[in-house]
């Protein structure tokens, strides 16, 4: 059993390492399935003595067809643009998972109160539930939100009564601790109460553009509280599968806040996007509206063309007919490049896999810090359904929300052109200044059918 889990452990570690890179991600999560494979098959068969069968071996069977089933069904069925609401529902699910470990060993000791509690062992079960909780809760309340199910809610002073409640959990896991000998369940139950409250008042007010942050940091939670899992059951490939989790969520994290300009202090006491309450400047002047054939032409004799892929492209469906239009462009001998925004579409790497569903190269998809510089020397950016990402505010205008947050430079381009269906604002609620620019050309309508079109000009030229 223990050669099992080093080698599952080996698996997770490289897996992970393999994911790191686009055009390894697929196999990264092959060898990481084999290696989750391997660790269940030696948790079923196996134990210290050799071949054995786990007890309830036919509901854990069924629950693991189930699942399969269940889990099969939906990603088969899902929508691109409905992947990060996916991730929020599987993420919850393993908080909940976590939870439960918590409250069944929890019940197991209440039933023996005489037995003396090591702090050791106490420590792994309430953090279990505590952070299990927060994350089942949290990701619900993000899948709500991120679908429309759930609107934004928030009230003065938000930011301390979430941290009061902070303080309020860890004191009642505290009494908890002190009063197991008493046999009772009471502030058990309770720690778990406020920790379902801190969820709910966690995620409510988070607006749709901090979610990135908010699913990466509930994966975290998760990984945290599974690895609590395997302190309980010294269970080591549960262990490292839990701090890989939590650490790799943890960092991404910080990543993300650093890339929206956001606090992660903030974001843990349910404030995220709360850094600035302004609005940001007046934008002067009016956009300038383009047509497809005027596009076409300024694409067609381009030597370097930048495409900013954003949610409007998922949410159209257009990455097919938007590689269609790269390949064109490649084959006149234009270099064509995209440009990706770490937190582009509504969750880290969005882009890059709704990119890859459609055969663009690996090496096409060039990250922020790499391609800011080849902006001036640009022909033609071409922005599809992108907007805060490439909003010139974030470093003109101190008062606007997003202001500091790193941002694509598609204003340092000679001519851009923006594909969007009206002029509406992102979830920053802001104007963008670069629609005002008198280098930018508005093409309004459906991105898709925009491509589309850009696709047909250009064969026509």
């Amino acid at each position: 059993m223990e050669i099992c889990y080093l080698i599952g452990s080996f698996g997770f570690i490289i897996g992970l390492k393999l994911m790191g890179q686009p055009d390894s991600a697929r196999k990264g999560n092959l060898v990481a399935a084999f290696g989750m494979g391997l660790a269940v098959f030696g948790t079923l068969f196996l134990d210290k003595t050799g071949f054995a069968v786990i007890p309830n071996f036919g509901y854990i069977i069924s629950a693991i067809l189930l699942g399969t089933v269940v889990g099969t069904l939906m990603a088969k069925r899902v929508q691109m643009t409905a992947m990060p609401e996916m991730v929020s529902i599987f993420n919850g699910m393993g908080g909940l998972a976590a939870a439960l470990i918590s409250i069944i060993e929890w019940q197991e000791i209440a039933h023996h109160p005489e037995i003396e509690m090591p702090l050791g062992h106490y420590i792994p079960i309430i953090a279990g539930l505590i952070i299990g909780t927060i994350s089942f809760v949290g990701s619900i309340i993000a899948w709500g939100k991120l679908n429309g199910k759930i609107g934004d809610f928030r009230f003065a002073g938000q930011q301390y009564i979430n941290a009061f409640i902070l303080l309020v959990i860890i004191v009642a896991a505290y009494f908890n601790f002190t009063h197991i000998a008493d046999g009772g369940s009471m502030w058990f139950y309770i720690t778990m109460g406020v920790a379902i409250i801190y969820g709910l008042l966690f995620v409510f007010p988070i607006g749709g553009a901090d979610m990135p942050v908010v699913i990466s940091l509930l994966n975290s939670f998760t990984g945290v509280a599974a690895a609590c899992g395997g302190f309980l059951y010294s269970n080591n490939v549960m262990l490292m599968g839990g701090v890989l989790v939590g650490s790799a969520g943890t960092i991404l994290t910080v990543v993300m806040c650093k890339a929206m300009n956001r606090s992660l202090m903030n974001v843990l006491i349910g404030m995220a996007g709360s850094n600035s309450s302004g609005s940001g400047a007046a934008v002067s002047g009016s956009a300038r509206e383009v047509q497809a054939t005027d596009v076409a032409i300024m694409m067609k004799y381009a030597s370097k063309v930048i495409i900013v892929p954003g949610y409007g492209l998922a949410v159209a469906q257009a990455q097919h007919v938007c590689h269609e239009l790269e390949t064109i462009l490649a084959e006149e001998g234009i270099d064509v490049k995209y440009a990706i925004h770490p937190v582009a579409g509504r969750m880290p790497g969005h882009m890059n896999v709704l990119l890859a569903e459609s055969n663009v190269e690996y090496d096409k998809l060039i990250e922020m810090e790499h391609i800011n510089s080849e902006f001036p020397t640009t022909d033609v950016v071409l922005v599809v359904g992108a907007n805060d990402v490439v909003n010139p505010a974030a470093k003109t205008d101190p008062t606007s929300p997003i202001y500091g947050m790193p941002i694509l430079d598609v204003d340092q381009a000679k001519q851009i052109v923006v594909l969007k269906r009206s002029m509406k604002s992102g979830y920053a609620g802001i104007e963008n200044a670069l629609f005002f620019d008198p280098k930018c050309g508005m093409l309004f309508g459906d991105a898709k059918d925009s491509l589309q079109k850009l696709v047909n000009e250009v064969k026509s030229l």
